[in-house]
């Protein structure tokens, strides 16, 4: 009986062993199983295009100023009290439209005596005429310089000198505007006496000059005629386009070029107003990459390339830039599959796996 059951207590061991092995081994697997799927969701995920040669954009950017192509001083040419302003600061007028006139009493008399002059020169000049045997009713029967001598001694051409700069006064004394465009500068107020200062500026905005300035080393880059975009920095969303029509030839103790542009439609912009300029320039057969594909790695421009797998670490060079793209100069070659995103923490050969969407970018799938 003893013997029995030392046989069964051994047998219930050996099979608690057995069975206890295979728990441990199967807790392993499974470890290992759990290992690798976190392995795996720790690959990063990339975003990939094909690099191929094509159009880059260059874009210079600067900061300038903007001028009024034809911009006038206005102001009576009559001296008198203004009694009337018809027009406001940042009014635009047409060309003709009336803008103040002046009391005109006085100008009105002083025209009227001027009249009365000419007429009374006139029959002086008709008695002269009769008397040197010429009919006054057919004046082109009379010798010029006969009809000339009787315009003297009448004192008509005299006369009608006057009564003319007398008839002009009149006119001044109503002052409108030589060029369409946009007042200001306007101080001047109603009853008060005319000045030598101009009564306000009248400021033609459809045509604009911008003056920038560019570094010596982008001059090479400008040529007349290029295009540019000229925006405030108050709306930088409203653009005016223009090009660029002289290169100033000389370069300042500063190392910068001075620079001008002729705008047009710039409704927006304002005589002396500071704006943010941009030229565009197109490089063809270049290679070009978003901005977001270039890390930096000790200090070092880096372009990681994915192959077979795995993100491949690249020194490069970059050219030229502009908002959103580099130029590569080295380092990179046509048909290489450039990570463009997800690429901040990458090391090189580090395990990489292609996201699904592209961003906009030809994806390397």
């Amino acid at each position: 009986m003893d013997m029995k059951k030392t046989i069964i207590i051994i047998f219930a061991c050996i099979l608690a062993a057995g069975c206890s092995h295979q728990s441990k081994e199967d807790e392993g697997k499974e470890h290992t199983a759990k290992v690798k799927a976190i392995e795996t969701e720790k690959i990063q995920e990339v975003t990939v295009m094909e690099l191929q040669p094509s159009t880059f954009c260059h874009e210079i950017v600067s900061n300038g100023k903007a001028t009024a192509r034809e911009k006038v001083d206005v102001n009576f040419q009559t001296q008198g009290i203004i009694t009337a302003i018809y027009v406001r600061n940042g009014e635009r007028v047409s060309k003709g439209q009336k803008l103040a006139s002046l009391d005109t009493y006085k100008l009105k008399n002083q025209t009227d005596r001027d009249r009365n002059s000419v007429a009374t020169a006139r029959l002086e000049m008709q008695d002269v005429l009769i008397g040197q045997g010429y009919d006054p009713e057919h004046p082109d029967r009379v010798p010029e310089d006969v009809m000339h001598l009787a315009r003297l001694r009448s004192g008509l051409e005299q006369a009608e000198l006057t009564l003319a700069a007398s008839e002009k006064e009149l006119a001044n004394a109503t002052l409108t505007s030589p060029v369409g465009g946009i007042i200001a500068n306007l101080t001047s107020k109603p009853h008060n006496m005319t000045t030598s200062d101009p009564l306000c500026r009248i400021i033609d905005d459809g045509g604009m000059d911008v003056e920038f300035t560019v570094i010596e080393s982008e001059l090479a880059m400008l040529h007349q005629g290029d295009a540019v975009s000229v925006s405030s920095f108050s709306d930088p969303d409203s653009k005016a386009t223009g090009r660029i029509t002289e290169i100033n030839p000389m370069v300042d103790e500063h190392g910068m070029v001075k620079v001008w542009a002729s705008v047009d439609g710039g409704k927006n912009l304002l005589d002396g107003m500071n704006v943010r300029v941009r030229v565009k320039r197109e490089a063809e057969n270049t290679l070009v990459v978003p901005k977001s594909a270039v890390v930096l790695r000790s200090g070092r421009q880096v372009v990681f390339t994915l192959k077979e797998g795995k993100a491949i670490w690249n020194y490069v060079a970059t050219g030229l830039e502009n908002l959103d793209q580099y130029t590569i100069t080295e380092g990179l070659s046509p048909g290489d599959s450039i990570i463009v995103t997800g690429n901040i923490n990458l090391a090189h050969e580090a395990p990489v796996k292609r996201r699904v969407e592209s961003g906009g970018w030809r994806v390397n799938r």
